[in-house]
């Protein structure tokens, strides 16, 4: 069984064909059902959606069909904001999808203060199944916070959406065809939403406190531009390992 599954898988194009049959073996109640999953995977469905989970930063990570799945290379943001708080930090993760980072830096840092949000309905949904239900607030970036956050955020991470609106078309189709387009689409020039959010950040942010985005390489020197327009001090970090890029602003 698991030998015709690979066969299979690999004649679609799945690179990691060995783990995905492995990973359907399992999660299948019944030789239909996995017969369905197979073909369900075949046809393009991303295989974290088919499962309901991904394996994120040592965790499972609960996410349901159409919600953006949480990218390997994400973990390097959650490096650099786990080395830069407090153990008992207030932290906010914005634009969350399924809560990722926000999990992994409370199981580096189980003594931090998390919040997190988003405006995407289903990726709410899989958050409060990730995170403490009700610090998973649903809305536009800071828009459904509670007030008394303002000025008190240490570490606000936030995975915006920063691909350019005329290159969707050009991202892989289980990103492009099967996650929730407002986690994707950036922009004309992919940085709508960190601007939007630099701007508002300072108002939230307490002294001293930390914004932390991901970008692409080519972007990361327009994005630290960003910041520092909204008097944040700007730095921008890379990782090799990771093939990742992340621009930190620090209110002053």
């Amino acid at each position: 069984m698991l030998a015709s599954v690979i066969a299979e898988l690999r004649a679609a194009g799945c690179v990691f064909a060995e783990e995905e049959a492995a990973l359907l073996i399992e999660a299948a109640s019944s030789p239909a059902d996995l017969r369905q999953l197979v073909e369900r995977r075949v046809s393009g469905i991303p295989l974290e959606h088919l499962l309901g989970w991904v394996k994120f930063s040592g965790l499972r990570i609960s996410v349901d069909a159409g919600v953006f799945v949480p990218r390997q290379r994400t973990a390097f943001l959650v490096e650099w904001a786990v080395a830069m708080a407090a153990p008992d930090a207030v932290v906010l993760d914005l634009c969350c999808g399924a809560g990722a980072i926000g999990a992994a830096i409370a199981s580096r840092l189980p003594g931090i203060d998390l919040y997190a949000a988003d405006i995407d309905p289903a990726a709410v949904a899989s958050a409060r199944r990730n995170l403490r239900p009700s610090r998973v607030f649903e809305g536009d970036l800071f828009d459904p916070l509670p007030p008394a956050l303002r000025g008190r955020i240490d570490i606000l991470v936030a995975n915006t959406p920063y691909v350019p609106t005329d290159a969707l078309a050009l991202m892989p189709p289980e990103a492009r065809l099967y996650e929730a387009r407002v986690a994707l689409d950036g922009g004309l020039d992919g940085l709508d939403v960190q601007r939007s959010v630099a701007e508002a950040a300072p108002h939230w942010l307490a002294r001293g406190g930390h914004l932390f985005v991901e970008s692409s390489e080519e972007q990361a020197a327009l994005t630290a531009q960003v910041f520092e327009a909204n008097g944040l001090i700007p730095e921008i970090a890379q990782s090799g390992e990771f093939y990742s890029t992340v621009v930190i602003g620090t209110l002053p």
